[in-house]
C-alpha cells in the first residue's frame, strides 16, 4: 500500500476504535448501575418495613372481607415489625379502595385486601380506572369460603324449596355485598335456575345488606359465611343451604344446594392480598411470608373455622396463576347468568 495513503487511512480507524471503547464504557456503566440498583432494592427490602403499613379494605367494617383481613393484619403486626393499619374505603363494588391502592407508591406500605370480586369486576364494568390484572402485584390468597343462603328468621321458608314456592306467591328481592360480587352471581344463578323473577339489591358490603335482611327489607341473600354465621348462630337469620358440594363442619345441619334440588350449584368466594404494580418481589415475598405465618396461628385457625373460612397462604407466584384461572371461571359464570357489562 502506498505510504501516502496511511495518513488518510488512520482517521477512519480511530473513530471506530473510539466508538468501541465508548460502548464498552457505557456497557460497564449500565452493568454497574444495574448492580447498584439491585443492591439498593435488596437493602430496601431488608430495611422494610420501617414505618406502619396500611391494609386497604374496600368494604365497611363488619363485612366478610373486613373480618378475614383484620384477623391476619393483627397477627402480621406482631411478626413483621410494624403495625398494619386497616383502612376501610367502601363503595363502587370495591373499586374505590382498589383504585386507591393501584395509584399508591409501590413500596409495600399500602396494599389491598379484597375478595374474589377483584377479578369479577372486569367482566361487569366496561370502564374501570385500573386493570385488575395488570395494575396489581398478587401477594397471597388468604382464605376460601363457602356462601350460605340465608333468610330472615321471620320468613315462612324453612327450606330452599319453600323459598321457591314463596317466590311464586310474592316478589322476592335478594341482597348482595355489591354489584358483580360472588353474592350477586350466586343470586343470579339461583334466579336463572328457578325461572322466577327476583330483584337484585346491591349494598356497599355485606354488613348493611345483612342488617336489611334481618329487618325484612330484602327476602334472601347468598352471603359469605364469615359475616353470615354470627347472625345464624344468634337466631336472627335462618340458613337454608350452603353453596359448595359438601356440607360444612360449622353448619352440619344445613344441606347443600345440590341436596336441596339444585345439582351442580357450586359457588364460593375467596379473599386475598394485592400490592400496587411494581412492588419489589422481595417485599411482596415478605408480606406473603408473614401472612402465611399469621394464617398458621391457632387463634386465626379457630376463628376462621368458626366462620367457615379455610386458610390458604399461597406464594405470590401461585396466587398470580390463581388470579388468572379464577378470572376465566367468573367470566364464564357472568356470561351464563346473562349479565351485560355496565
Amino acid at each position: 500500500m502506498p505510504s501516502h495513503l496511511a495518513p488518510c487511512d488512520a482517521p477512519h480507524r480511530r473513530p471506530d476504535l473510539t466508538l468501541r471503547r465508548t460502548c464498552s464504557r457505557f456497557a460497564a456503566l449500565a452493568l454497574a448501575c444495574a448492580s447498584v440498583t439491585a443492591t439498593m432494592t435488596a437493602a430496601a427490602a431488608d430495611a422494610y418495613p420501617s414505618r406502619p403499613i396500611t391494609m386497604v379494605v374496600p368494604y365497611p367494617p363488619g363485612g366478610p372481607t373486613d373480618i378475614v383481613s383484620r384477623l391476619v393484619a393483627a397477627e402480621m403486626s406482631k411478626t413483621i415489625g410494624q403495625n398494619i393499619i386497616v383502612d376501610n374505603r367502601p363503595g363502587a363494588s370495591g373499586m374505590i379502595g382498589a383504585d386507591l391502592v393501584a395509584r399508591a407508591a409501590p413500596d409495600g406500605y399500602t396494599f389491598l385486601a379484597n375478595a374474589s370480586l377483584h377479578v369479577i369486576n372486569p367482566y361487569i364494568y366496561r370502564s374501570m380506572r385500573y386493570d385488575a390484572f395488570k395494575d396489581f402485584t398478587p401477594i397471597t390468597q388468604l382464605a376460601d369460603v363457602p356462601l350460605v343462603l340465608v333468610v330472615p328468621q321471620s320468613s315462612p321458608a324453612k327450606t330452599v324449596q319453600d323459598l321457591v314456592a314463596l317466590g311464586k306467591t310474592q316478589p322476592l328481592n335478594f341482597g348482595s355485598a355489591g354489584s358483580a360480587s360472588a353474592q350477586q352471581l350466586a343470586g343470579e344463578s339461583f334466579k336463572t335456575r328457578t325461572g322466577q323473577p327476583m330483584q337484585h339489591v346491591p349494598y356497599k358490603g355485606s354488613a348493611p345488606a345483612l342488617t336489611d335482611l334481618v329487618g325484612g327489607q330484602i327476602q334472601l341473600m347468598f352471603d359469605s359465611m364469615p359475616s353470615a354465621t354470627p347472625f345464624i348462630k344468634s337466631g336472627k337469620l335462618r340458613a337454608l343451604a350452603v353453596t359448595v358440594p359438601q356440607r360444612v363442619a360449622e353448619l352440619p345441619d344445613v344441606p347443600t344446594m345440590a341436596e336441596s334440588g339444585f345439582p351442580g350449584f357450586d359457588i364460593s368466594t375467596w379473599y386475598g392480598l394485592w400490592a400496587p404494580k411494581g412492588t419489589p418481589p422481595a417485599i411482596t415475598a415478605k408480606l406473603a411470608e408473614h401472612a402465611a405465618l399469621a394464617l398458621k396461628q391457632p387463634n386465626v385457625i379457630s376463628q376462621y373455622a368458626g366462620l367457615g373460612a379455610k386458610p390458604v397462604g399461597s406464594s405470590p407466584a401461585d396466587f398470580a396463576r390463581f388470579n388468572l384461572s379464577e378470572g376465566q371461571k367468573w367470566r364464564e359464570i357472568v356470561t351464563a347468568a346473562g349479565i351485560v357489562p355496565q
